[in-house]
């Protein structure tokens, strides 16, 4: 079953019993404790936990290749022949990429992938003569992968993991993704994570929490961090 991604908390909270019926139509030998455990990670990926209040925070962000040719007063930055797919891009003739790592924000992922599906549309109008909509190209390899030159260089892989979030985000007809739509997910995904939570201490099931994961993977990160300083003094 493929669990519906919600950017509202009133729409999460208002299907969640729905969904957990459909959940055990599908899955006759599993209990509520494995549905919340799928929902926690689904939505864990957007949120952090946040030493200084000790508790969870939006975190909707992805990292990204950033392709462009030789500009060698950048710092930090590797030559980047293939792209994470292993095809190689087009390039200038005599003329490798150069890429750095880039974090953005999943808007504006979004917004990447919706002006490569609307660019196919444009192309490719009088094939498709006005059939399909955004949601028919949005995990399409060769329209996701594909690059002229320079710009983003997606990793169809990790595109895999932002496919619940595309579905919900990205409109069907269109060329702009909406701004405050995006707004309410940030401030809807602490309560949704936090409702999740909730119903995973009424079951006694503390350690499956997203609060309890994020906050060992942060001190963990942390651990790392220490241990690699105190080895490079």
């Amino acid at each position: 079953m493929e669990l519906p991604f919600y950017l509202s908390f009133t729409e999460f909270e208002n299907q969640y019993y729905n969904n957990l019926e459909r959940w055990f139509e599908q899955y006759h030998n599993t209990s509520e404790i494995d549905y919340l455990k799928s929902l926690a990670e689904l939505y864990s990926p957007y949120l952090y936990y946040n030493f200084a209040n000790e508790r969870l925070q939006a975190e909707a962000s992805i990292q990204i290749k950033d392709c462009f040719f030789p500009n060698h007063d950048k710092i930090g930055i590797s030559f980047c022949t293939q792209c994470e797919n292993g095809k190689p891009a087009k390039a200038v003739k005599g003329m490798n990429h150069i890429f750095e790592w880039k974090t953005i924000t999943m808007m504006e992922y979004a917004q990447h992938i919706l002006d490569k599906i609307n660019g196919f549309l444009l192309k490719n109008d009088e094939v498709l003569n006005g059939q399909g909509n955004i949601m028919d190209f949005v995990n399409d390899y060769g329209i996701i992968t594909g690059r002229e030159g320079a710009g983003y260089c997606i990793n169809y892989n990790q595109h895999q993991s932002t496919i619940p979030f595309l579905k919900a985000y990205l409109p069907y007809y269109g060329r702009t993704v909406d701004m405050a739509k995006y707004r309410d997910f940030l401030f809807s995904i602490v309560q949704i994570a936090e409702c999740i939570d909730q119903k995973l201490k009424s079951v006694q099931a503390f350690e499956h929490t997203i609060y309890n994961k994020l906050k060992s993977e942060a001190k963990f990160k942390v651990q790392m961090n220490r241990q690699f300083l105190t080895i490079c003094n």
